[in-house]
Parts: C-alpha cells; structure tokens; sequence
C-alpha cells in the first residue's frame, strides 16, 4: 500500500489536459485584503507567494467579485467595470519560481451584500433571510430583471478573461454557501416562474449558462471549476438529489474540477457538522463525494475536516475524490504541505482561541485565522499565542456583521 506521501505527491491530469503538480490545494479564503478600489494589493501578493512556496500544488484564492458595486465585504478584491488585467499581474505572478498553480474564485454575492455595502442588494427573488440577526444585517434584495441576469453572466466571463490574462492559471466558480449562485439552485431563494427558475432544470441555467460564458471566454485549455454545496441543509431548499443532477450536467458541460462544499450563512454545514461516520474519516463531505463519483468524470476536491496523513490518504485511496482541500490549516502553517509531501506525521489545526460565548467564538473563529493571514501578508510569522483579547479588540467587538458571518470562502 503506497504511503501518504506518495499519495498526495501524485500529480493529476485534469480534462482540459492541465497539470496539478500534486494532490494538495489551498481552498479559498476570504483575505479582506483588497484596498480602498477593491483592487489587488502587494500584501496580497506576499501573502501568495508565501503559499505557493509552501508546496500545495494549486492555490485558489479567495473570492474575488465579478460587479464592483456587488460586494460581501469591503476589502473584497473586484474586477471593475473597464478591467485592466495588468492590476492583477502582480499577484498572478506570486507562484514564479514554484510548480504552484494559482486559479481564482469568481464570485457575486447576491443578497449576501450587507447594508453598509449594498442598501438593496440584488437576488433572483426578493427573498429576505429567515433569520432576523441576519436580516438586521443584509436587506431584502430586489429581483433581478431578466437583462440583469445576462449582464451578470457576461460579467463572470469578462472577469474569468481578465484573470487569465493576467496569468492565472485557472478559475473557481464560486457555486455554494448561498451566495448568487447558490440562491439560484435554492427553491427558497428562487421562486421565479421564468426561464431562470420555477423547476430545478431552469434553477440551475444560471450557473450552466455561466460555465458556458467562462469557456468562451478562456478556452479549452484553461482550468474551469465549480464550488458546489451538497446541499443546502435547510427543509424545503437544494437537496443532495438536485446537487448530483448539476454535478451530472456540470460534467457534461466539460469542467475539470468540481470542489464539494455545503451550507449557507443560515445553516453553516461547512463549518463541521455531518454524519459521525464522515467526520471520524476526516472529511464532512466525503459521503456525498463519492455518490458525485457516480454520476460524473470531472477530478472531484472535498474541502473541510481532514487533520492527518493517514486521512488524508484513506480519502484519495477510496476513490471518492482527487484532490484534498485545506483552508484554515494553511493559515496556521502556511509549509504544511511541504511537510505532508515530506512524510511528516504532522497535524492538520485550525486553531483560535474560545471563550465559551458562541457569538464572540464565531468571530473569533474568522478574526484569528483573517489576522495571521494579514500578519503573513506583511511578511511577519504567524502568531500561534495570539488570543481572544487581543484578537476581538483588533477585531473591533461592535462588529455585528462578522459576529455571525461563519463562511469565508
């Protein structure tokens, strides 16, 4: 039986005929650390360029928006209007010197843009969130005009083109935790009755017709993935059957990669909950992995969960899935892979410090990895003694919109 390391050395061939150097990725990561144009910063690039000599073999960054005036945070990075792909350059060319591959997530947050960003967001429905601390801090969206949506897919293409050109290697689309996307495949959250909603084959056009428009845009040999929830976990919303026939059509549609997630803001599965037999095998998704298996060819990516070697190796030797996903742990040992790739029997942590109060944990849960990414970005060490006090007053405790926010990526 091949050891771990052999195992996650191996490289991979996706459809399109790219390379994965090995079978480690970087998940994305909402970095916040976009400046005041929502435009790339150098600390951005350092921060990237510290991955990309920490061995894993493809970084996907954290999501980059696709309407500058369509933001979930406010350091988000965007493509503007009239993009200028030599902006991006700097931070495409992070990865020179390495066989990382650096792909970008696009994304669009749909309702997910709070109020002192977006006084009325856009959504495929004026549907308001169900919770009321959460629609304290998001508005009830506006639906979409049929022109909009097609404004919308072109802006994903024009962002993807944009990208590429800079020297990315390759594109996530950012298909879960009820961002735009996901609020289109949702019932709950698309209740149109026209050509983009009303059964499941017409919630899911958007994202197809997305995934059509990138291709256009990039070509067949550039890298097309899709971040896609298993489900949604909410009673009436995407189900895991609806989830397997778009994972069914997104592979027929020619992506090369499909990374499986789960959730939304109002019920954050990829935060670690799941079925007791998944999680003691180190992956919250991997049961659902393996029945995507069935139904497409597409390289599969499960993201959350996994802490050893040995897990790790137990996944790809199942057959379920490609590539292993690692978020938060590449925060907190940004070389970990080099050490995975090693054969070290090192431990995979996502570390922050609790206070027992879970609406301080859950921000402390984000501000504590956000802080040791922005401390990597400014060429420092990650501090592992950092702790609640000093993280939440950095944070800024009156923060009502992080306070529950759960998902980054």
């Amino acid at each position: 039986m091949s050891e771990p390391k052999e195992l996650l050395a191996e490289p991979l061939k996706l459809r399109c005929g790219a390379l994965l150097p090995n079978r480690l990725a970087k998940a994305a990561l909402s970095e916040q650390l976009g400046d005041r144009r929502n435009r790339p910063t150098p600390e951005l690039a350092e921060l990237y360029r510290t991955w990309s000599r920490g061995g894993a073999g493809t970084l996907i960054t954290g999501n980059v928006m696709v309407d500058p005036t369509a933001l979930g945070e406010p350091r988000n990075v965007a493509v503007p209007k009239e993009p200028d792909a030599t902006e991006f350059k700097p931070w495409a060319r992070s990865a020179d010197g390495t066989e990382t591959r650096l792909w970008v997530q696009l994304n669009h947050p749909g309702r997910q843009s709070p109020r002192f960003l977006s006084r009325q967001p856009v959504a495929p429905s004026a549907v308001p969130f169900g919770d009321r601390g959460i629609r304290s801090v998001f508005a009830t969206p506006r639906a979409l005009t049929g022109d909009e949506i097609e404004a919308i897919i072109d802006r994903f293409g024009v962002a993807a083109r944009t990208v590429v050109e800079a020297g990315f290697a390759g594109v996530q689309i950012h298909g879960a935790h009820g961002y735009l996307v996901s609020q289109f495949l949702s019932p709950l959250t698309n209740q149109r009755t026209d050509g983009w909603g009303g059964d499941a084959a017409r919630r899911r056009r958007f994202l197809l017709e997305v995934v059509a428009r990138v291709r256009d845009e990039v070509g067949d040999a550039v890298p097309i993935a899709v971040k896609l929830n298993s489900a949604d976990f909410q009673r009436g919303g995407f189900s895991e059957d609806e989830s397997l026939e778009v994972v069914r059509e997104l592979g027929e549609a020619g992506i090369d990669l499909l990374e499986v997630s789960g959730g939304t803001y109002e019920k954050a599965a990829m935060m670690g909950s799941g079925k007791a037999s998944t999680v003691s095998r180190e992956a919250y998704f991997l049961d659902y992995a393996a029945k995507a298996r069935q139904v497409t060819d597409a390289a599969l990516m499960v993201t959350g969960g996994f802490t050893s070697p040995e897990g790790m190796a137990d996944a790809l030797r199942s057959g379920a899935l490609d590539v292993i996903g690692l978020g938060r742990p590449l925060v907190v040992d940004p070389a970990l892979p080099d050490r995975l790739l090693g054969g070290e029997d090192v431990r995979a942590e996502r570390k922050a410090p609790k206070t027992g109060i879970r609406l301080a944990d859950s921000l402390l849960e984000i501000q504590w990895h956000t802080q040791q990414m922005h401390r990597v970005a400014a060429g420092k060490p990650v501090d592992r003694r950092l702790g609640a006090v000093r993280t939440l007053v950095r944070a800024g405790v009156a923060d009502p919109f992080n306070a529950f926010r759960r998902v980054r990526g």
